[in-house]
């Protein structure tokens, strides 16, 4: 409704590249119509990073982590989906998160004790599942430090999954993982 009143001014999104591309599309062709330019603003489809100093907390960065990365599953434009971790923190911020992860509940939205909940559609589902088993691969360049169970038979279930890249032209280092 709002791409095709001629008082449309503006919008700030946030979600998929394609609703975006189509917010673009309307526009356009509907120039002729509004009264003046309107100003549109997208956040799309990446993901960011989390570069961790040296002199990091290693608590704060756990917790960091586990919300960034896990929270709405993941699925979110500024959801933290690499992180680079200094050497020196490398192994209490494994131990660390990976407790945080296993301790993070997954199942319906109707039980709010739930942190993690299906992912969007099975097309997600599938993507992020070729990623994990991708890691699983015996001359994979990767490996999982926690999670990795896939479930579509009630649901897009993925359970929370850390995948350490041992190499930065891995695919999950290289390409954008929800789109």
């Amino acid at each position: 409704v709002c791409l095709n009143h001629p008082d449309f001014a503006g919008v700030h999104f946030t979600g998929s590249t394609g609703v975006f591309n189509h917010i673009w599309k309307t526009a356009g062709a509907n120039m002729g119509i509004y009264k003046s330019y309107p100003r549109i603003v997208g956040e799309t489809g990446g993901k960011d990073f989390v570069m961790a100093h040296k002199s990091a907390d290693v608590d704060v960065l756990v917790a960091a982590l586990a919300r960034g990365a896990f929270e709405y599953q993941g699925q979110k434009c500024s959801a933290a989906s690499r992180a680079y971790i200094p050497s020196n923190l490398a192994a209490e911020v494994k131990k660390k998160l990976v407790a945080e992860v296993k301790s993070m509940q997954m199942g319906s939205i109707e039980d709010f004790r739930n942190f993690v909940n299906a992912v969007i559609d099975e097309k997600s589902f599938d993507k992020l599942e070729s990623y994990i088993k991708g890691a699983r691969k015996k001359d994979a360049k990767a490996k999982i430090w926690v999670g990795g169970k896939c479930d579509k038979s009630t649901g897009y279930f993925i359970e929370p999954t850390v995948i350490e890249a041992l190499d930065p032209h891995y695919v999950t280092m290289c390409e954008e993982l929800f789109g």
